[in-house]
């Protein structure tokens, strides 16, 4: 309990303050809909507030733990076995969800592999990548070797599972965390043509071949995103609903649960379009308040990497940055027309709890760098003084 007084405000006012937010959003955009249909219409509500209640106690229980855990050789060969059984288990038997095959259903829970992904190759790129030792000067292309074969392994999977948006965003982390520990420029150009190239002649083609559809459902989200009125009622109903949610909103909104679109208009509302909602029902102001608070734990994020005392805390939070500040750009360009549609959640706000807990956990991580930031400089205050 003595870390408590190391905890930083910074990351936890911002994250309650999303989460609790995130509860009533889940409740406003989805209450309508499901009474319109016979269901009950605080499911959702209940389902969301467990995932929040749960989310807290594990953002608490990484924050007692010691970092050095999730550097540990059993805990990281644990974690990497168990994503790639649920990589497997996803392409014969993953459940599909919004025309991506990437759920694991467990009765009441549904497990997205791609969203823990996410976690696993921050702490796993963290650790390789931060051990500097002889081999770096001896062989500098063996020591890169097994981080980019896994990083690799583990975009096509979620690739394969029609999820391009999770493909991109694990991609990007990894690509952060490469550049960050201080590979050479060149060779970080190296790996983005590499990615660049693996996805035009290797995964498309692969992922067409053992999935007829992938190669068409991407192409429709494409042409959705380009001409969404001319589409209106096929690929681009999404986005033609989503505008006229912001639209009608305007800068201070239509007031809390009197959004028109949630009503059986606008597909995914509590979900990948929460914020077209949000923005209908409370305006840009309010949406704005939502990025200014994302913007202040990714900026702290960003602080910590620069003050940690060791490159493996530095890569973690910037690997959890770029988690942070890609997912929210990826949510925002789809639901404003910026970019295509690629079905990624809204951190903090969308319902969902794999994405919660994944949210959680990072949280709790950024607060254990803070502590051992704050317990550093308290120490050097100390000294100086003495």
């Amino acid at each position: 309990m003595k870390k408590f007084k190391y905890l930083d405000y910074f990351i936890v006012v911002p994250y309650v303050i999303l989460c609790v937010f995130g509860i009533i959003m889940v409740y406003s955009s989805s209450a309508d809909y499901y009474i319109i249909n016979g269901i009950r219409a605080t499911s959702y509500l209940f389902r969301q507030m467990a995932y929040v209640m749960v989310g807290f106690l594990v953002a608490a229980l990484v924050f007692e733990l010691k970092l050095k855990k999730f550097r540990s050789s059993t805990f990281l060969k644990i974690f990497a076995i168990g994503m790639i059984f649920s990589f497997v288990y996803l392409l014969f038997w993953g459940s599909v969800v919004n025309g991506a095959k990437g759920w694991i259903e467990l009765g009441p829970i549904n497990i997205q592999p791609a969203e823990v992904a996410k976690l696993f190759l921050t702490l796993y790129l963290a650790d390789m990548l931060s051990k500097h030792n002889d081999r770096l000067e001896r062989d500098p292309k063996s020591y890169y070797r097994a981080p980019l074969i896994m990083t690799l392994v583990f975009v096509l999977a979620i690739f394969l599972q029609r999820d391009l948006g999770g493909a991109t965003i694990n991609f990007t982390i990894a690509l952060i965390i490469f550049f960050a520990s201080g590979i050479d420029y060149r060779k970080g150009i190296g790996i983005i043509l590499l990615g660049v190239s693996a996805f035009m002649f290797v995964l498309l083609p692969l992922a067409s071949r053992i999935n007829v559809n992938t190669k068409n459902y991407m192409l429709q989200r494409i042409v959705g995103f380009a001409h969404p009125f001319e589409l209106a009622k096929s690929s681009g109903n999404q986005l033609v609903n989503s505008y006229y949610a912001l639209g009608n909103g305007g800068v201070f909104g239509v007031g809390l649960g009197n959004s028109i679109q949630k009503k059986g208009y606008l597909p995914e509302a509590n979900t990948d379009f929460i914020m077209a909602v949000v923005s209908e029902e409370l305006g840009l102001v309010t949406v704005s308040l939502i990025l200014i608070l994302l913007l202040v734990i990714v900026g702290r994020a960003i602080w910590l990497g620069i003050h940690a005392h060791n490159m493996y805390e530095t890569l973690v939070c910037y690997g959890l940055a770029t988690y942070l500040s890609i997912q929210t750009f990826f949510n925002i360009g789809g639901v404003t027309g910026l970019l295509p549609i690629t079905g990624v959640t809204f951190p903090f706000i969308s319902y969902g709890g794999s994405s919660m807990l994944v949210l959680s956990v990072a949280m709790g991580i950024l607060l254990n760098v803070s502590a051992n930031v704050q317990r550093e400089r308290t120490k050097n205050l100390t000294l100086v003084r003495e």
